[in-house]
């Protein structure tokens, strides 16, 4: 087996080009390095270096070797990671979501949940698969269910998309709209809405979107103009609502297209089922209709 250390030496050649940069980055002396490639040569029966006066470059079997050692060097570390978030798994049950909706829920249960379940204030911004199968959360929730089979993909409602307009304006008069219908509008937009900001922008023509990063300063904007505004069936669950809710003048109008309707996946790796179905059971329980 290839020590680890040899890999890290001929990867670093490879992209500094000289044993002095190369020593220089690894922080180890010349020699050093150039024992390390001599004995990566000797364990692997093969010539990777063509040695000139002054001057050392990589053959084509040694550019082949530096780049499977950089892979080797990463699934190490992948290894590690998978290792130490598994152990953490084994204390507390991560839960995380492509969805605010979905958090808004769990901090809703706070109180009911048990300690050891945990989730960030955040939507998740990175691969939800990978975050389950690296361990880095046992429950994921997200709008599409993934696909893989260790996965299980369990739906657990619909969060509904709506509008919140000024009373007085004519859109305002009728029970329902449609995204069509709010077309030249501008709106003052939480930042943190994951998917949901893909929908507006694709489906509301020559709309404008005012993005606020704390959900303070959307509360005052509300508060204090007149602009529109989004919300969900899952807002009434939010125990620190985005919007001021006191004297508002606006009026709610679900959205009635497709695309305002978002389904609701709770994934987890089938062998964990057990250990997550209560957490799903409770989501589903509160989620409103």
């Amino acid at each position: 087996m290839l020590a680890n250390y040899l890999l890290e030496e001929l990867v670093t050649f490879a992209r500094c080009g000289t044993l002095a940069e190369t020593a220089a980055a690894l922080h180890v002396t010349q020699p050093t390095v150039t024992r390390g490639m001599q004995k990566l040569e000797t364990e692997l029966g093969v010539s990777l270096f063509i040695r000139q006066p002054n001057r050392l470059s990589l053959t084509p079997t040694g550019e082949l070797a530096a780049r499977e050692a950089e892979r080797l060097l990463q699934a190490n570390d992948q290894a590690v990671h998978r290792i130490q978030n598994f152990a953490r798994s084994q204390k507390n049950l991560t839960v995380t979501s492509t969805l605010p909706g979905a958090l808004i829920v769990l901090d809703a249960l706070r109180d009911q949940l048990p300690a050891q379940v945990q989730w960030p204030t955040h939507a998740l911004t990175t691969d939800p698969l990978v975050a389950l199968t690296t361990y880095a959360a046992g429950l994921v929730f997200t709008n599409v269910p993934l696909s893989d089979p260790t996965v299980t993909a369990q739906r657990v409602g619909t969060e509904r998309l709506a509008v919140n307009l000024n009373q007085f304006m004519s859109q305002a008069n009728q029970p329902s709209i449609t995204f069509a219908q709010l077309k030249d509008l501008s709106f003052v937009v939480l930042d943190d809405i994951g998917p949901w900001r893909a929908v507006i922008q694709q489906h509301i023509p020559n709309a404008k979107f005012f993005y606020q990063e704390q959900r303070d300063a959307l509360a005052a904007i509300t508060q204090f103009s007149d602009f529109p505004y989004f919300s969900t069936n899952i807002t009434p669950l939010d125990p620190t609502p985005a919007q001021a809710t006191s004297a508002d003048n606006r009026r709610r109008l679900p959205i009635t297209d497709a695309a305002a309707q978002m389904p609701v996946y709770a994934n987890y790796l089938t062998n964990e089922a057990t250990r997550v179905q209560p957490v799903i059971d409770q989501v589903i329980a509160i989620w409103p209709e």
